[in-house]
């Protein structure tokens, strides 16, 4: 996925990133063909696999250039994940990314990155499609208990995983969407609805946001393609830099029980523990949908994508969101 935010570097200056984290012996030597490779499915950051000189294959991960504008949850979204990574490997058994080295210093390059080890895994949203029914369903509910676990890591405040935050979650997920509306009405960024629109949808419903009384760790962006699997397992999850404090029914899994185009929630649910959603866990959800979508929409302009198969869509689901959120 091509994106302005990749932060692509030199050969020259890559070596001298792997001489920092792992020592001069392991720079790499000849053509870049044999030791480098970018992965490119990622939306954001980039990222690329290199080969040590002692064989081993790690992954560095760099975030946006200093000067291009993100989005407003992006903001700081490396040394985010930093935190993430390290609370979830405290604190639960789920696999993720080992840290090598992180350098936040940006001496190197103008923004901070992370070396991890390469795992040798197939990402579940790329092969999800060729598995068939069985074995797509047993890692989804693989999935939902991993992220039920994820959820039982509680919070002090709503928000941040590093603070400020607040204690109430109406007031810290209204100042989300809040964000994100200002982030596209500086943009002039046509969502198809007034922004207004949209304000009022969520004053109207806001209420149902008051049930969430304990702060709860929450990934947010943990879709199908931040999970690699190998062998019947989750083997790995990767891409934490959306990760806060608040409500678990805004993980991705969820998403289908309100918006069908999401995909089934069956299997995840059934593994998180969970089989259906109150009416006003319903709307609650319906509200994440609709932050959800606007965001897919506005993130286009500030990405730069160069087709509009995206924001056509995100469109047409911002349509579908407004009317269920508003029609009896």
């Amino acid at each position: 996925m091509e994106s302005i935010t990749k932060n692509r570097q030199t050969p020259a200056t890559l070596r001298a990133m792997v001489e920092r984290a792992y020592g001069a012996e392991q720079v790499p030597t000849g053509e870049p063909d044999t030791w480098l490779e970018e992965l490119g499915h990622g939306w954001f950051n980039v990222a690329y696999r290199i080969l040590l000189r002692d064989g081993r294959a790690v992954v560095v991960k760099i975030a946006p250039p200093r000067g291009v504008p993100v989005m407003p949850a992006e903001r700081g979204a490396m040394r985010i994940e930093l935190d993430a990574l390290a609370l979830i490997a405290a604190r639960t058994d789920v696999p993720v990314p080992q840290v090598d080295h992180a350098d936040l210093s940006h001496e190197l390059v103008d923004a901070d990155y992370f070396f991890m080890p390469f795992v040798d895994a197939e990402n579940f949203g790329i092969i999800t499609d060729g598995l068939g029914t069985e074995r797509r369903a047993a890692y989804n509910e693989a999935l939902g208990a991993a992220n039920r676990e994820l959820n039982s890591i509680r919070g002090s405040w709503f928000g941040p995983l590093a603070g400020p935050g607040d204690p109430s979650w109406r007031v810290v997920f209204t100042g989300l969407v809040e964000d994100v509306l200002a982030a596209g009405e500086a943009r002039s960024v046509d969502i198809g609805r007034d922004y207004d629109e949209i304000r009022k949808v969520v004053a109207l419903h806001a209420d149902v946001l008051d049930e969430v009384i304990e702060p709860r760790f929450v990934e947010w962006d943990l879709w199908d393609s931040n999970v690699m699997v190998r062998d019947g397992r989750i083997v790995t999850i990767i891409d934490h830099e959306r990760a806060l404090y608040g409500d678990p029914l805004m993980e991705a899994g969820f998403a289908g029980t309100y918006l069908s185009d999401f995909g089934d929630p069956t299997a995840f649910m059934r593994g998180y523990g969970q089989e259906q959603l109150t009416p006003r866990e319903q709307t609650r959800r319906g509200l994440y949908c609709l932050h959800l979508v606007v965001i897919m929409a506005i993130e286009t302009v500030y990405r730069g994508h160069t087709t509009p198969t995206q924001y056509d869509w995100a469109r047409k689901q911002i349509d579908t969101m407004m009317r269920l959120l508003t029609e009896p």
